[in-house]
């Protein structure tokens, strides 16, 4: 397991170091195939195929310190511009983003940006060290790419659990030729909450890689499919908040503190054991319940939620009290239209959906899933009191809609043809040593293409994720979209549930070296990372 300190010192280091160091991962050696390298000439050529209108937008990105206001409770955080989440950015399909990042951040501190679920030319992923250096503290670097494919997508950074902070934000690419009809949109962001208000990233991340150790108590079941499900019943205390330096939250066990580690989050959705960490508060458009962002609107009126779970560790469950939810896209894709009472969304999921709104003011509530702890927003189209900021809508236990139910669009869903290369992705590792890896083996930042599952262009590539570990976990693929199955939803990032297995197929059709991890920010940091790099 590579520590925050080594791998800082690393992106440090590639700050200053010269174009030769990407170019080394990209050469191979004795023992790995020649790789794609991200800035080259396979790359550029793709890059040129993209449809593009020759507009471009141009974005200034701010990564800085920053004392946010969450609705009453002040943290003191990282953030794009002072807020979180951050300015959203909207363009048309084809456009060409030019983002340049001002990195603000504090005592060297390096930083990158993701843009995740786009899939744009290699170089411009964000992903030290395989794709770019680590932005140093005081520099700045610009982000220049053609977004071609219309949908709901986000961005944030790829360095240590940055993710955890407040450096995210809503990136929609609109669809010039928009098929579903609508009179307007509300971009809804979940998140989990701790950095600045218990601890950071960094002390929770500290805690979480000592394990377990055999203390017991966060095993998580073999596995259930959880599909409709109706009460769950009781799901598991957590401490919801301010008293985290209490003695029962720092309680030790076996000589450690537990002040951030969960236990006992259970859900049956998840096929067992829900988090690892406890989160004083959850979000939703960077609010807490007891001040909700608000939506106005008027009775009657259609409107599209752009759903995103910008979380480290919760998947939400997310339901509007008094309405049905119609799914017509999770990943940025079409599906064929689904009504539901709610939806489960893992972290780094997003999902499209449109309500028709009633009169009076409504909860949208997000269920930590398993935590025992919600976040909340209101929709008011008329007058009315707003409900409590603890309110559990029944549609919460209604019918609730998870991605292996859904079906492709057909004119996103991938044509049938003969799988070219397979690669079998296990899940591994557990909370006792807290050692989440790819095929038993973490990933090494300082050989970042040591162990690369290897694929060439214009290959229908299947992986086969097998989860061996008692826990959920959201995989994300970087450059991609892949297809659940035969004709399920086209997804970047999808839940493999524990002791499960799930396949996906992809067509290889963007060059360079991309991530695949674990969209867990803890799990992917101490390891459950892989390369999935195409060769020359």
């Amino acid at each position: 397991m590579h520590s925050i300190n080594r791998r800082s010192v690393l992106l440090a280091g590639l700050g200053v170091a010269s174009t030769g160091a990407l170019a080394a991962c990209s050469s191979g050696s004795s023992s790995t195939p020649a790789l794609v390298n991200p800035s080259g000439s396979a790359v550029t050529a793709t890059e040129k195929k993209r449809k593009g209108t020759g507009r471009t937008r141009k974005v200034t990105l701010t990564a800085a310190p920053a004392m946010l206001d969450l609705g009453g409770v002040m943290a003191k955080s990282w953030a794009f511009s002072g807020q979180a989440p951050g300015k959203e950015i909207r363009l048309s399909a084809g456009d060409t983003l030019a983002a340049e990042l001002s990195n603000q951040l504090p005592n060297k501190t390096t930083t990158s940006i993701h843009w995740h679920g786009i899939a744009m030319r290699n170089d411009m992923d964000g992903v030290p060290p395989v794709t770019q250096q680590a932005v140093r503290a005081g520099s700045n670097f610009t982000y220049r790419f053609i977004a071609d494919a219309p949908g709901t997508y986000f961005f944030h950074p790829h360095v240590g659990v940055q993710l955890d902070r407040g450096l995210y934000a809503p990136l929609i690419v609109e669809d010039p030729e928009e098929p579903l009809s609508y009179d307007d949109e509300w971009v809804v962001v979940l998140d989990d909450w701790v950095d600045g208000v218990t601890g950071t990233p960094d002390e929770v991340f500290a805690e979480l890689r000592q394990g377990m150790g055999g203390m017991g108590g966060h095993s998580g079941s073999s596995g259930h499919e959880g599909h409709d499900m109706g009460d769950m019943g009781d799901m598991g205390g957590m401490d919801t908040g301010e008293d985290s330096s209490s003695p029962s939250a720092s309680a030790s066990s076996g000589g450690m503190s537990m002040k951030f580690m969960l236990m006992g989050a259970e859900s049956e959705l998840l096929g067992g054991d829900a988090g690892d960490v406890k989160y004083p508060y959850h979000l939703v458009n960077g609010r807490v319940p007891a001040d909700p962002d608000v939506y106005q609107g008027k009775p009657g009126r259609r409107i599209r939620l752009r759903i995103i779970n910008a979380g480290g560790d919760t998947a939400y469950r997310v339901a509007l009290g008094g309405h049905k939810l119609t799914i017509t896209h999770t990943d940025g894709f079409p599906v064929e239209q689904q009504q539901a009472d709610a939806l489960l969304i893992g972290m780094g999921e997003r999902y499209d959906v449109l309500v028709t709104l009633g009169d009076g003011v409504f909860p949208l509530v997000a269920l930590a899933e398993g935590k025992d702890a919600t976040g909340m927003a209101l929709v008011r189209t008329g007058s009315g009191g707003a409900p409590t900021a603890t309110v559990r809508p029944e549609e919460l236990n209604g019918k609730i809609l998870m991605a292996s139910r859904l079906r492709a669009a057909d004119d996103v869903r991938l044509p049938p043809k003969k799988v070219d290369r397979v690669h079998r992705v296990e899940l591994t590792g557990g909370m006792d040593k807290y050692n989440w890896a790819i095929n038993g083996k973490a990933f090494d930042m300082e050989d970042p293409a040591a162990n690369p599952l290897t694929i060439e262009e214009g290959q229908r590539v299947r992986l086969d994720f097998v989860n061996t570990s008692e826990m959920w976990h959201p995989m994300h693929l970087h450059g991609h979209t892949y297809q659940l199955g035969n004709s399920g939803p086209r997804k970047d990032t999808a839940i493999v549930l524990p002791k499960k297995e799930l396949s996906v197929i992809f067509d290889a059709d963007n060059p360079g070296q991309w991530m695949l991890h674990c969209h867990n920010a803890y799990h992917g940091e101490v390891g459950m990372m892989a390369m999935v790099a195409y060769q020359t």
